[in-house]
Formats: structure tokens, C-alpha cells, sequence
């Protein structure tokens, strides 16, 4: 990192930022599905619909997403901690019993999420050890209204409709 911030005082500081958690996903040109946990995910304009969310440059899923036809961006409830875990490090059975059906350019839609954004690629950007995805939201859904999974503190927490 560049000039005189401490790195691990840095990140903690900005975990004080409460987010919501999402799941990426996305199709390879050969059809298999990618998906990734993300808490980088936020809205950018109403007019045209755009969205965005950032990919750390190291993601081996990185190429995936560059030349993805479509994304899903699927928000998670606040029961949905075990699926958050699953898709937040590279493993190979990520996909194993996960409900989805196709949305955008094949973006898997996972069928329990609260909300999901079907998305087409619009830019991308340098954004330093990241690159930044701006997308168009060309469908969306909302779902059940029970709750979100938000990630504060470097923790993951329910928060209902009641906090």
C-alpha cells in the first residue's frame, strides 16, 4: 500500500462500514458456472440501472468474470451464512446442492436468495489491487422479506426486519 497507512488498522476501520453480502455469479465460455461472496457490491446510478462490485486482482475466477456474457448478483438472507462461507474461498464443490436456474448470459440465479440482480457487463476499471465491474441491470427480483446477511466488524450477522 502506498504512503504511511497501516494496512491491518486500514481494513479494520473499514469493516466498521456494516454491508450487506451478495453472491456473484457468472458462466465460463465453456458453460461452467463461477460464483464469488462479495460484500463490494452497490448501486450506482437509477438512470441507466448500473451497479457495480469489485474482484480482487489474485481471484482465480478473475478471467471468468472478465469475459462473462451476464452476471446474477444474488443477495443473501440472514440464514444464508453456511452460503456465504461456501462461496467465499476457492473450492470445488461450491455448487453442490445449491438450488439455481439460469439468468442472464447464463448467470446462475440461486433460487433461495432475498433479492437478485441479472446484470450485462457495462465497463470495467483499474481500481488498484481490484478491478471494478459496472454492470446494466436489465431484471431483477425481489424475493422473501425476512432479513439480511450484512457482514460488520469482519463478521457476518442477520439483521431482520425487526432490528
Amino acid at each position: 500500500m502506498s504512503g504511511d497507512l497501516d494496512t491491518t488498522a486500514y481494513r479494520t476501520a473499514l469493516g466498521l462500514f456494516a454491508t450487506g453480502v451478495v453472491v456473484v455469479t457468472a458462466t465460463t465460455n465453456v458453460g461452467t458456472p463461477v460464483g464469488m461472496t462479495m460484500n463490494s457490491f452497490n448501486s450506482v446510478s437509477l438512470d441507466p440501472p448500473l451497479v457495480l462490485f469489485s474482484i480482487d486482482q489474485s481471484a482465480l475466477s478473475l478471467d471468468a468474470f472478465r469475459s462473462a456474457q451476464g452476471y446474477a448478483i444474488n443477495v443473501l438472507g440472514g440464514d444464508q451464512e453456511e452460503l456465504c462461507l461456501r462461496f467465499a474461498k476457492p473450492q470445488a464443490d461450491k455448487w453442490k446442492n445449491i438450488v439455481t436456474r439460469p439468468g442472464e448470459g447464463g448467470a446462475p440465479l440461486i433460487e433461495d436468495a432475498i433479492a437478485y440482480f441479472e446484470c450485462v457487463p457495462w465497463a470495467t476499471y483499474d481500481g488498484g489491487d481490484h478491478v471494478i465491474f459496472v454492470c446494466r441491470v436489465i431484471r431483477f427480483n425481489q424475493g422473501r422479506d425476512d432479513g439480511a446477511l450484512v457482514c460488520f466488524n469482519g463478521r457476518f450477522q442477520a439483521l431482520s426486519r425487526d432490528t
